[in-house]
């Protein structure tokens, strides 16, 4: 049996309290919500943190919310309260259609969306569909509060740009009427990593694509996003040509290294594809057509 190494463990009362504590402790702190990214890691021991502290008592932290012409996710949501939440069902499909893919239900119904995000795992559900809406994630320290887009979140695999006493409090994402948005995966079993996701979002102006967002998972995506297939397709039909057009781009734009869930072509090969179906269901969405 694989077992972490000795930790102190400590329960913050409030947001300042951890952001306090974190500061106290430095380096050597970690945060733990649901636990379900930290504590395999920390099994493995590669992650090694002194003291863990405990943030599930900011409730204020688990509220999803419409805020004026913002969704207002907060970071200690369960993947299970993002799925069930008829707001967000509403304004993102993606999020839904990812949701239900994320895992299994032990870690839905105990994952925290926050700490997805900050885990910064390449193949991770939630930075790919994230950053296909261009959310935001709002962390505040010592120093006070910021945003940093989800795109410009991760640093590298399973590294941020948040400092070291920086909590995130909650995911913004801009309310787009007249969107569609859809999110793909394939996976060797229910439950597992992706072998390759990739997720979309698409505004419609008469038969062009009028602006589009394009995230793609475990197929070492820049940031987990194609932005040069954005490019690539703004402007153009939302047709057939066009979304040959994206999976070839989406091919090219990704760097997926091979290991136990296939070689690089067929996960190259694969991004594609998914990233052409992705598009065709968020037009359709887009268009009023159910999917």
């Amino acid at each position: 049996m694989q077992v972490p190494a000795s930790v102190d463990y400590e329960r913050a009362t409030s947001l300042d309290d951890a952001i306090g504590r974190l500061e106290r402790h430095g380096d050597g702190a970690r945060l733990i919500a649901g636990g379900h990214s930290l504590l395999p890691m920390m099994k493995l021991r590669l992650a090694v943190p002194e003291v863990l502290i405990d943030i599930n008592d900011l409730a204020e932290l688990r509220r999803i919310r419409v805020d004026g012409d913002v969704l207002r996710i907060g970071a200690l949501a369960r993947h299970a309260d993002l799925l069930a939440s008829a707001i967000v069902g509403e304004q993102y499909r993606i999020l839904h259609d990812a949701e239900r893919v994320v895992a299994d239900p032990v870690v839905r119904n105990w994952g925290t969306v926050g700490g997805s995000l900050c885990h910064a795992d390449p193949a991770e559900d939630l930075s790919a569909a994230f950053g296909a809406i261009r959310a935001e994630v709002v962390a505040r320290g010592p120093g006070g509060e910021r945003v940093v887009p989800v795109r410009e979140l991760a640093a590298g695999p399973f590294e941020t740009v948040l400092a070291p006493a920086e909590v995130v409090t909650e995911i913004r994402a801009p309310l787009r009427p007249g969107t569609g948005s859809a999110y793909v995966k394939v996976e060797r079993r229910a439950g597992d990593y992706a072998v390759a996701a990739a997720g979309a979002l698409v505004r419609l102006e008469g038969d062009a694509i009028a602006d589009v967002g394009i995230g793609l998972a475990a197929v070492g995506a820049p940031h987990s996003v194609a932005a040069e297939t954005e490019q690539a397709i703004l402007g153009r039909p939302a047709d057939e040509a066009t979304l040959d057009l994206a999976a070839t781009a989406a091919a090219e734009e990704c760097a997926p290294v091979a290991d136990q869930r296939g070689p690089s072509d067929y996960k190259r090969a694969l991004a594609g594809e998914l990233t052409k179906r992705a598009l065709r269901t968020a037009i359709a969405r887009a268009r009023g057509q159910e999917v």
